[in-house]
């Protein structure tokens, strides 16, 4: 038995369907047509799916009715097999997409690199990232912009903060926050010896100063001239920007923004990144909360936590938040950016482990009312 939550998703796949189709909708654009597509390509898997398990079901019945035949028995017997292991099969994938979503998937994102353990080869590692990621960037139909940059002598970095924009650009980067691990043969080791660095990457859901209570007056601005690698200067007007909050106190967060020749642009950049910082403290202290109200961890995505191993001498990536063979993939693939089958994987398992946790909920709610019926 399929959720009614399904038929009524369905319902609101038409309706979106025939306004994408109005041309009064068409002419107007902007937004409200902008959030049509969206919402248009958010349900359109689930909704091939049902009209797939739809058209299966009438199958299962037709061949049902050919059993009562002794010529065509045989055939039907094994043409319903086929169709009830399929239909399980779309009723698991149905159930998955039918978990909440995350509201901020849809966001725009900021992506920060930043080299760890391992000195100047954490530093072009954290290069090595920065390209994988703008390659699968481009692949997905999405815009990432540096905003601000620490370019080492060799070509590394120490940090990069980049802007990525375009639909679910939150979605497609959220799973990369986490300790990095490279082990590789550096280009300075003579002695070819491997070594092991590491580089954090953190994934902010972009929002906007309306969006959290971002008292400026609690923000000091500084101005400053743009640098690049080595000390030389970018430009020469003091274009650069430090948004510092609550300075001098346990709460300060700097956020610098030089990477735009505009003042006024690096500015608005600056204070949209301290909002994000500041909206992703406020959900890392509610998760902390429920947390230890549930006395169970939520999720994977602790920062501190090792993500992902990068193995250069055995040509492999492995994925430690994934299980069995399904966490190992061919390192040539990933790091030229194609992140599609470690990410989808990723979502997989996030939502299985939702299934589950949602079936214990269920689990002991109906324990907790057998006994209060007893």
């Amino acid at each position: 038995m399929l959720s009614p939550r399904l038929s009524e998703l369905v319902s609101e796949f038409g309706m979106v369907e025939r306004a994408l189709g109005d041309p009064a909708v068409l002419a107007e654009g902007g937004r409200e047509y902008a959030r049509l597509t969206r919402r248009h390509r958010e349900l359109s898997p689930l909704v091939n799916l049902y009209r797939e398990y739809e058209a299966l079901t009438a199958e299962q019945e037709g061949s049902r009715e050919l059993l009562a035949d002794p010529e065509l028995r045989e055939i039907a017997q094994a043409e319903l097999e086929r169709i009830d292991t399929r239909l399980g099969e779309l009723k698991g994938e149905l159930e998955l997409l039918l978990l909440p979503t995350d509201p901020l998937d849809p966001n725009d994102a900021i992506l920060e690199i930043r080299s760890g353990a391992g000195g100047a080869e954490a530093a072009l590692f954290a290069a090595d990232l920065l390209r994988m990621y703008s390659r699968y960037a481009e692949a997905a139909g999405l815009r990432l912009e540096v905003l601000d940059s620490n370019e080492s002598d060799l070509g590394g970095f120490a940090k990069v903060v980049c802007e990525v924009t375009g639909d679910y650009a939150y979605r497609t980067f959220k799973w990369e926050s986490g300790v990095h691990r490279v082990q590789r043969v550096p280009a300075t080791e003579s002695q070819g010896r491997i070594h092991t660095s590491t580089v954090t990457v953190a994934v902010l859901p972009q929002v906007e100063q309306s969006e959290v209570q971002l008292d400026l007056s609690e923000v000091r601005i500084d101005v400053f001239r743009s640098q690049g690698a080595g000390g030389q200067s970018v430009n020469t007007t003091d274009s650069a920007v430090r948004a510092t909050y609550r300075a001098g106190t346990p709460d300060e967060i700097m956020v610098v923004c030089q990477d735009g020749r505009s003042q006024i642009k690096n500015r608005e950049k600056a204070l949209m990144i301290l909002a994000s910082r500041l909206a992703e403290r406020e959900r890392e202290r509610q998760q902390a909360s429920e947390r230890e109200a549930r006395s169970s961890q939520i999720g994977s995505g602790d920062r501190s936590e090792k993500v992902r191993t990068y193995n250069y001498p055995q040509n492999r990536v492995t994925d430690h938040r994934l299980e069995g063979d399904t966490k190992n993939f061919p390192l040539e693939t990933v790091i030229g950016g194609r992140l599609e089958d470690l990410v989808g994987a990723l979502a997989r398992s996030e939502r299985e482990r939702q299934l589950l946790e949602l079936a214990d909920a269920d689990a002991g709610a109906d324990g907790s009312a057998q006994r209060a019926s007893a």
